[in-house]
């Protein structure tokens, strides 16, 4: 299937392509560090996406149940390549993931009294918290610009972590006062 790129240039994308480079995605991220390697991939790199697209379709895969970065990928592989694109792409994505999950469970149960695998396991927690701040910061790149969204990236921080509310009680307060700030402007 060919597809126009942000830059006007037709782009083939062949399910192995899409395959490959979704695989090798979920073979080198962890945790919320998989969006920031989808942006990379779909904007960046190839090209298959355009800002406004990858943004849409994010926005989208959060409403979704499941893990938004799969759910991101299914979106992704639709829009390139149709039912066998969106196919190809959650399998290159979760393959990796899944192997590796598999075996260091297989190797924590047999392990799980040696001091090195909570080690491992702390540090790999770690890493996927310093790829979430990554991507959270790359994402919302013009937002760290105006102070109204710093103050509310902040108190929805402070709300979650700090007083430890729930995400929906969260969600119903912030949403409308975001909502009102970022309100349309009439014009007079």
């Amino acid at each position: 299937m060919s597809l126009e790129n942000p830059t006007g240039d037709k782009v083939k994308v062949t399910l192995s392509d899409l395959f490959i480079q979704f695989l090798i995605i979920g073979a080198v991220s962890f945790g919320g560090g998989i969006i920031a390697y989808e942006r990379i991939l779909l904007i960046e790199k190839r090209k298959w996406l355009s800002a406004d697209e990858f943004m849409g379709y994010l926005a989208i895969s959060q409403t979704m149940p499941g893990l938004n970065s799969v759910n991101l990928a299914v979106l992704a592989g639709d829009h390139l390549r149709g039912i066998w694109g969106a196919v190809i792409a959650a399998l290159g994505l979760i393959l990796p993931g899944s192997l590796f999950v598999l075996i260091i469970g297989i190797a924590y149960t047999n392990n799980n009294n040696h001091p090195l695998a909570n080690l491992l396991l702390t540090g790999i927690a770690a890493g996927a918290c310093g790829l979430l701040a990554a991507i959270t910061y790359r994402i919302g790149d013009e937002h760290w610009k105006h102070l109204k969204s710093v103050i509310i990236i902040a108190c929805t921080f402070g709300l979650m972590s700090i007083a430890k509310l729930s995400l929906p009680l969260v969600l119903l307060i912030m949403a409308p006062i975001s909502i009102y700030l970022y309100r349309p402007k009439l014009q007079p």
